[in-house]
Parts: C-alpha cells; sequence; structure tokens
C-alpha cells in the first residue's frame, strides 16, 4: 500500500465520525489526483470479504465499518444488541424527520398521528437528529434534522439516496393517508 493510502487508512482508523474528501486531503496534504488514488487503493483493499472492516462511502464522507458478516460476532463479543435497534415508533418519526426536514414536531405528530415528543427526545439522545434552528416569526418552534450518525448507520451517502416513497410497499388506503397528512403539513407551511 502506498503512502497517502497508510495516511488515510490512519486518519480513518482513528476517526468516530465520517471523514469528508476534503478534510482527508487537508489533513494528508494530498492533492486531488493523489486523494483520489489513495481512496481507490483503500476501497480495493478493504473491499466486501476481505477483512473484518470495509471502507464505506457514508455521511458526505468516508469511514471504516465492521464487515456485515461479522457483526453478529461484534454482538456477541460486547454483550449487548446495537444500541441503535430502533423500536418501530421510533423508525417512524426517524423517517418523517428524514423526509419532512427541517420539521416540527406538530409536523411530526400531525404525520404520525400520535404525540411524537418522546420518540424525537429519544431520537435525539441517540445521535440520529438534532435541534436545527426555529421556524420563521416569534415564537416559532423548534426544527429537527438528521445527523451525519444517521446517514452513516443507514449507510446513505447524503439524503438524496433515501429510498422515494413510491417503492414502500403499502396499500392504496395506507398511500393516500400518508400523501394526504404530508400534503397537509405542506400546505400549513405555505401559508
Amino acid at each position: 500500500m502506498n503512502q497517502a493510502a497508510r495516511l488515510l487508512e490512519a486518519l480513518l482508523f482513528v476517526s468516530p465520525q465520517p471523514v469528508s474528501a476534503a478534510e482527508l486531503a487537508a489533513a494528508g496534504e494530498l492533492s486531488e489526483g493523489e486523494l483520489t488514488a489513495a481512496l481507490a487503493e483503500l476501497a480495493s483493499e478493504y473491499a466486501p470479504g476481505r477483512h473484518g472492516v470495509e471502507l464505506s462511502a457514508v455521511a458526505n464522507g468516508y469511514s471504516f465499518v465492521v464487515a456485515a458478516d461479522c457483526e453478529g460476532a461484534i454482538r456477541r463479543f460486547l454483550g449487548a444488541g446495537r444500541p441503535d435497534d430502533l423500536s418501530p415508533a421510533l423508525l417512524e418519526t426517524l423517517s418523517v424527520v428524514a423526509y419532512l426536514q427541517p420539521t416540527t414536531r406538530a409536523e411530526v405528530a400531525h404525520v404520525r398521528g400520535v404525540s411524537s415528543e418522546w420518540a424525537l427526545t429519544a431520537l435525539v439522545e441517540r445521535g440520529l437528529i438534532e435541534e436545527s434552528g426555529r421556524g420563521e416569526g416569534p415564537g416559532a418552534p423548534l426544527q429537527y434534522r438528521t445527523t451525519a450518525r444517521f446517514l452513516k448507520l443507514f449507510g446513505l451517502r447524503d439524503l438524496s439516496e433515501l429510498p422515494d416513497l413510491k417503492e414502500f410497499a403499502l396499500g392504496a388506503d395506507e398511500v393516500e393517508a400518508i400523501r394526504a397528512r404530508l400534503l397537509s403539513v405542506a400546505e400549513r407551511r405555505s401559508n
């Protein structure tokens, strides 16, 4: 492995978060060409099936992640389930935030049809969503958005990789109900 690839390997090894290409280039004092070549070499070295960790492009950056076929052994070794096991209510709330962001507590509750205060708090505590300021006007409510940790956990480079809502296998009635609630929130925002 060449020196630039070794340097990137070390940087990614010590970082708990995904690291952007710009940050890697700056830390390693690498040109764009050197960075591209080094990342390609690392991707080849840490391709699926070669090691217990893999190089992954997530959250607008790069990170080492545990290979999928090793996750069971990791869970047994650590003596616990994944800390990010999410209940259906948390997954539903997270999905609403991901697709509507930035969004408010009231908008999430409107789409879900139930109070979502506990779920939003739990997702903030897990680092999957964060406060992203307030809407416009005096007394405007807090808004929420997903985090880089969300992207990493779900293996997404950015939000454009979220699946299209049309891909979900819901019945026509369910789709219409969700669509109506989403349109209702969108209409309220425009007023």
